[in-house]
């Protein structure tokens, strides 16, 4: 059970700040090649010195952010300066488009296949020219930001391994992030192309990946047309993908004065919420089939870190934003699946990845895509939420 709002705020700050932060401060700084090392233990030590570019740049904004939001403290501006000259010199093939992982010294291992590698790098370089007022970092910025909006299309470009013109699949990852990357890079767009770039990320997300045919669930691929698709990629259901894309929506309705946005998100991850979550052992499931197939990911009824800190976020804001009870009772509900499931009671940091008894399947606390992101970005984003609803004078 939840405590009272004061403890609650207590806890979530606590756990940010004395726990998780210096773990990855302690740990993850590559003070020799620069970047960051994410590939850590239980207890944090070194086990793959790999640097995945999605991970460096998500950890150079947590940094810059938090010197931007909570304090200017020396110490996290110097670790997103490290993260971000990495970036900088080795992240990119030279024409901002960056690859997906390099050796420890910085040489390319795996080409820029991924289009979020570019996301992640647009807001470590936007959050951090803010912190610095360096004209070199808005400036990378806006071009890693240019490649994805060139790229949005054909996100693989060359390096897209399927047969063109047969079955022409889009993603609701993409225009998900993008809903929150334009906010995060809000300051460095003029006014009419932030306008643009939103109305149309919100109408891909609206009104083609939520499908009122579905009773308003959130798909994960349709077809280039809009239309659904009977087969594995088309049935795919990422329940954590649409509750936290929902958040997103919530934090550009309040921005653009839009309540019906906010409404709806809200209703969304409700929804989401209920299809997703496993009703005999608790927890959400990682990946459904649309028609309860059998899914073709084996690892489909793990339960994952970062599915359950987003759900937290988007319960908690949906909560503040309308005063939905519901959302309060999913809180609630996942508030204690995660404290007791993913936090670890010995050594800093949290479990990453669970059976779907929620045992814990991999003891490690990073990797290729755990880093410095989703557990501090979520202790963070609920603590600050938490003190909204205090300061608004209401109640949980």
């Amino acid at each position: 059970m939840i405590q009272n709002l004061d403890g609650l705020i207590e806890q979530y700050r606590s756990e940010l700040f004395d726990s998780v932060l210096p773990f990855w401060l302690e740990n993850s700084i590559d003070k020799e090649y620069g970047g960051y090392f994410t590939c850590l233990d239980r207890e944090g030590k070194v086990f793959d010195t790999d640097k995945f570019i999605w991970l460096q740049g998500r950890e150079v904004w947590m940094f810059a952010m938090l010197y931007n939001k909570v304090a200017p403290r020396k110490e996290w501006l110097d670790a997103a300066v490290k993260g971000a000259e990495f970036l900088k010199k080795h992240g990119h093939d030279g024409n901002y488009n960056f690859y997906f992982s390099t050796t420890r010294e910085g040489e390319p291992l795996v080409e820029p296949y991924n289009i979020f590698s570019n996301t992640f790098a647009t807001m470590a370089f936007g959050q951090l020219a803010k912190a610095t007022g360096s004209k070199e970092y808005e400036e990378i910025a806006l071009k890693a930001w240019n490649k994805v909006l060139e790229r949005r299309d054909n996100p693989k470009g060359k390096w897209n391994k399927l047969h063109p013109g047969t079955r022409n699949l889009k993603n609701f990852a993409l225009p998900m992030i993008l809903c929150n990357l334009s906010l995060e890079i809000q300051h460095l767009l003029d006014e009419n192309a932030f306008k643009r770039t939103t109305d149309d990320f919100l109408h891909e997300v609206c009104d083609v990946f939520i499908r009122p045919e579905l009773g308003g669930l959130v798909m994960e691929n349709v077809l280039s047309d809009g239309t659904l698709c009977d087969c594995f990629e088309g049935r795919h259901m990422n329940p954590g993908h649409a509750i936290e894309a929902m958040w997103f929506i919530m934090d550009l309705g309040e921005k653009l004065g839009r309540p019906e946005l906010i409404e709806m998100a809200k209703d969304t991850a409700i929804r989401m919420a209920e299809y997703g979550w496993d009703k005999e052992f608790g927890g959400i499931y990682y990946f459904m089939d649309l028609k309860g197939c059998p899914p073709q990911e084996l690892e489909w009824d793990q339960k994952l870190w970062w599915v359950h800190i987003e759900t937290l976020i988007s319960m908690i804001k949906g909560y503040r934003l309308t005063g939905d009870k519901r959302c309060l009772e999913w809180f609630e509900r996942v508030h204690d699946y995660v404290w007791t499931h993913f936090k670890d009671a010995e050594h800093p940091e949290w479990f990453g990845y669970l059976n779907r008894r929620g045992e814990v399947l991999l003891p490690l606390k990073g990797g290729k895509w755990k880093g410095c992101f989703h557990v501090p970005r979520g202790l963070y984003q609920v603590w600050r939420t938490l003190e909204a609803i205090k300061a608004e004078g209401k109640s949980l």
